[in-house]
């Protein structure tokens, strides 16, 4: 930073391992600097420099980088694959270097973006997890598909009350559960495990499918969905047999 040029910050990246972000490798080998309007700074080798408009929140603690949820938006607009973009966004949330809110009003400061449709639904996801796919969202999906649609939301009794599946389909005996962000959190992995296996005793079959999984993988996702309604008919029509 100090050759790059006057007021150089750490960003995208390179901030986020600065600030703690494990399990992540810096992309191409390549660290990004970001600095000040009106600096030109000075080309290196293995960096990347930018100039953004607006610098943004910055640490002065340690070595010099834009703050979090700034680096985390500019990692995601500058990934190499939307893929890659929606899993540094996770990974940064998930470890607890961003929080939700954060992340949110920083990409609410973001007016243009190449992933501008694709980041704002990624990262409603993130920061809404429980309410960001909704049963109507999950059924479109399946029409394009040219699945049967699902009875959606079903209310279920089990020993410690009632709760909902995401999407049922009655027939057949087959649930999907979408999980968001807010199934990875305190102790809502417990109650999941619960309520699975609740559904398992009663016969049913159950797929997860995380939401993050719907908007970065959603073939895959939706083949093994064909799939389980496939071979649900298939056991309901050996037991009418």
């Amino acid at each position: 930073m100090w050759e790059s040029g006057p007021g150089a910050v750490l960003d995208g990246e390179a901030a986020l391992l600065e600030a703690g972000l494990t399990n992540w490798t810096l992309s191409h080998n390549q660290i990004t600097v970001s600095l000040p309007s009106g600096c030109k700074g000075h080309p290196l080798p293995g960096v990347r420099r930018s100039h953004p408009r607006r610098l943004g929140d910055t640490v002065t603690a340690g070595l010099p980088r834009t703050a979090p949820a700034v680096a985390a938006v500019r990692a995601a607009q500058r990934a190499s694959s939307d893929r890659q973009s929606a899993t540094i966004l996770a990974m940064t949330v998930q470890q607890r270097l961003v929080r939700p809110e954060a992340l949110l009003a920083e990409w609410q400061r973001v007016h243009r973006s190449p992933r501008k449709a694709f980041l704002t639904t990624v990262i409603r996801d993130i920061c809404d997890g429980a309410h960001s796919l909704g049963e109507l969202d999950f059924a479109a999906l399946c029409r394009g598909r040219g699945l049967p649609a699902p009875s959606r939301q079903v209310l279920r009794k089990g020993p410690n009350g009632s709760y909902y599946l995401d999407v049922y389909w009655e027939d057949l005996d087959l649930h999907i559960e979408v999980d968001g962000f807010h199934h990875q959190v305190g102790m809502a992995v417990v109650s999941d495990a619960v309520r699975q296996n609740e559904i398992a005793l009663n016969q049913d079959v159950t797929l997860r499918i995380p939401v993050l999984g719907l908007r970065t993988q959603p073939e895959k996702f939706l083949e093994q969905v064909e799939r389980g309604l496939e071979q649900a008919r298939a056991r309901r029509m050996g037991r009418a047999g």
